[in-house]
């Protein structure tokens, strides 16, 4: 793993020297002593299982508790930061998103922004096994070309994924909601009107709101200022933008017409929000 330093500092993918690209597996006890109580944003996804102990995981500003048979799944573009690893033990698996087949991919919504962090499948001793044997198969002396193992890398993580997939079907709000979120995902820095919504998907605001209530328990307007406020809180967090930078790249016309927007909706101005997590 290494640090990008851009202008918005993300944790990017770095694959250790002779292992196939894309993909690294890690014993939890390698991170120990690591500073990672800042928070992250990592372009890749994670993959996390204890064995034994408990471990406290923030992704995107919500506290995950992990048990063993517990699984966290999180995903590009999340921002993550970890609890004490001091009673964990456990494996951390690592994959950029072009590692996967495309079939597996999706197959496991790969690409989905609201799929769940956490799971607690049913078959936990099947998951194990195969993480066990990815981990294996990682840490093994290389006895096959990079391109075999890389390959054989690929077939294992994917009969881990599809064991963690979620189930099949759309939510309740069906392909209304669907199509309102996919736009919401699409377009939430240019316009934060549900009118314009309306218009571009064909539906009244009424309609979006009922599919948006359905699927998620708020309505369609709360739904857009959620994920612009999420947002926001991601870019306090692991970047170092000013509130008029980050104002401007959420589409807000001012610092101050940004600062009363998040302060009505997260209770804190933008400045206190980044203090309260540094």
């Amino acid at each position: 793993m290494v640090k990008n330093r851009q202008a918005i500092a993300e944790l990017g993918f770095a694959a250790p020297i002779g292992t196939p690209g894309g993909i690294e597996v890690l014993d939890l006890a390698r991170l120990r002593g690591r500073a990672f109580g800042t928070p992250r944003r990592p372009t890749f996804h994670h993959l996390l299982c204890l064995r034994a102990g408990r471990l406290e995981h923030t992704v995107d500003f919500t506290v995950h508790t992990l048990t063993p048979g517990r699984w966290m799944w999180g995903r590009p573009g999340q921002v993550q930061q970890w609890g004490d690893l001091t009673a964990a033990e456990g494996t951390l698996i690592l994959f950029e998103p072009e590692f996967p087949d495309p079939a597996t991919a999706a197959a496991v919504r790969l690409d989905d922004p609201y799929a769940p962090v956490l799971h607690d499948p049913d078959d936990g001793a099947a998951l194990a096994a195969s993480a066990a044997h990815l981990t294996s198969v990682f840490t093994a002396p290389v006895r096959t070309t990079i391109e075999v193992r890389q390959a054989v890398l690929r077939h294992l993580l994917a009969v881990l994924l599809l064991q963690l997939a979620p189930p099949a079907g759309g939510p309740s709000g069906g392909d209304t909601f669907l199509r309102f979120r996919d736009a919401v995902e699409r377009d939430f820095t240019r316009t934060r009107r549900l009118e314009d919504y309306a218009h571009r998907l064909g539906w009244s605001a009424r309609t979006l709101s009922r599919a948006t209530r359905a699927a998620t328990g708020v309505n369609a307007k709360d739904f857009i200022d959620r994920r612009l406020i999420l947002e926001a809180k991601r870019l306090l967090a692991h970047s170092d933008q000013t509130a008029a930078q980050i104002a401007a790249r959420l589409g807000f016309s001012s610092a101050t017409n940004f600062s009363k927007y998040f302060h009505q909706r997260a209770g804190l101005t933008p400045i206190a929000f980044r203090d309260t997590l540094r």
